[in-house]
């Protein structure tokens, strides 16, 4: 089996996110959206929920009239295969690739792939200068953009959010909690400042190593959990942190697909 955590531009219009969501029916275990990020997280099973929510967004939604804090470089922004049980990074890899293919011949929308060989943020930060796509066209669509179609382990998406902190020092706070396991953002997110987070080894570097090292230079407002997290990695949280971390069985990959509505 195969998770699909797909990054889509839009986070504050809620028809169209009512539209994106019955795209992918019952392959949706978990949807996530932020006004200030202009972005929604959807946690699908398989590779036909990728692609229908991949097909609506594009008819819905344009790069042209996109605004928000969180980088990006497409509507569709981010596509990564993760495996779950009885799947390997191999059938992951496969996926990607066929994803990818099918994105070129079907929408013209060029891909820029990232997994063992590149990382996301190497994307990011080469795409169009050093670094083109792999599929597709050789430059962005004209609405769409490009995707950075993946191929990860599971990772943990959190955010960290301050108050009465400037955007500067909060930069600052996130590079100073930067580790080979932590990927941090800061950014401005309305009157807050956020520490954006992605926990790429969750049985390394889990939620409640990334606060309490932010707690070391600034008080935390809140936290949130942005999609799903193993179950594992919860159980190795006390449970008496749960509610400041914005943790809860029931926000686990493992309990989604237990009780996944068919």
């Amino acid at each position: 089996m195969l998770e699909c955590v797909v990054n889509v531009s839009e986070g504050a219009n809620s028809s169209v996110l009512d539209v994106l969501r019955i795209a992918v029916g019952s392959d949706l275990l978990d949807v996530h959206s932020d006004v200030h990020h202009n972005r929604s997280v959807f946690t699908l099973i398989g590779e036909n929920a990728p692609r229908a929510l991949t097909t609506a967004a594009l008819r819905l939604l344009s790069l042209e009239h996109h605004s928000g804090v969180h980088p990006r470089l497409g509507v569709v922004d981010v596509v990564p295969f993760v495996p779950l049980a009885e799947s390997s990074m191999n059938d992951a890899l496969t996926a990607r690739e066929r994803f990818a293919q099918w994105a070129a011949d079907e929408l013209g929308v060029p891909s820029f792939l990232y997994g063992p060989e590149r990382s996301l943020p190497t994307v990011r930060k080469d795409a169009w200068k050093t670094l083109f796509p792999h599929s597709g066209p050789q430059q962005p669509h004209p609405t769409a953009g490009a995707m950075c179609v993946g191929a990860r382990e599971p990772l943990i998406a959190y955010n960290v959010w301050l108050q009465g902190v400037s955007l500067a020092d909060t930069r600052d706070i996130a590079a100073r909690v930067r580790t080979e396991h932590i990927r941090t953002l800061g950014l401005q997110v309305g009157e807050f400042t956020q520490v954006s987070v992605n926990l790429i080894a969750p049985d390394k570097a889990n939620p409640i190593h990334v606060v309490d090292a932010v707690k070391q230079h600034a008080n935390v407002h809140h936290c949130e959990l942005v999609g799903l997290l193993p179950d594992n990695v919860l159980r190795t949280i006390p449970q008496s942190r749960w509610e400041e971390l914005d943790l809860s069985e029931d926000r686990t990959i493992e309990w989604r697909l237990a009780n996944r509505q068919r």
